[in-house]
């Protein structure tokens, strides 16, 4: 294995896992509620019960916000996706069927979940990080 030290960013990673951990915090401590991001959109976008509509709308405008918030303090990391518009399509439908199956999605149960110590999250962030490793393994080493 070789580290890729052009890419390799240990400060600005700790930072933003820090302000990850602090996000979910808060929203648990403010509203009593777990920051998982597949929930907080599925209920936006589905019936939302009473007064819960301002405060998913503005978490989910805070994560894409987030982009334009960098680009004050420096610029951008550079991104290039080297798949097709249907492959993307495709792999978002796997990764949404894949949250519905799990009742959830990585932020909340391997950020939330994890840490509150609950054993079904434990089961699903171990579940779907072997999916992304055999994936990635099946795609390096045996079809690609």
């Amino acid at each position: 294995m070789t580290l890729d030290w052009l890419h390799f960013t240990p400060w600005r990673s700790l930072a933003g896992g820090g302000l990850i951990g602090l996000s979910a915090a808060l929203l648990v401590l403010a509203n009593g509620r777990i920051a998982g991001i597949s929930g907080i959109l599925g209920t936006l976008v589905g019936r939302s019960p009473a007064g819960e509509r301002p405060w998913r709308l503005a978490f989910l405008i805070g994560l894409l916000a987030a982009p334009m918030v960098w680009q004050i303090g420096g610029v951008l990391p550079a991104a290039h996706i080297a798949a097709s518009p249907g492959l993307l399509i495709a792999a978002g439908l796997l990764v949404g069927i894949g949250t519905r199956y799990a009742s959830g999605c990585t932020s909340g149960h391997g950020v939330c979940g994890l840490s509150r110590g609950s054993v079904r999250s434990l089961a699903a962030t171990l579940a779907f990080m072997a999916a992304g490793f055999a994936t990635v393994f099946l795609l390096r080493h045996l079809i690609g």
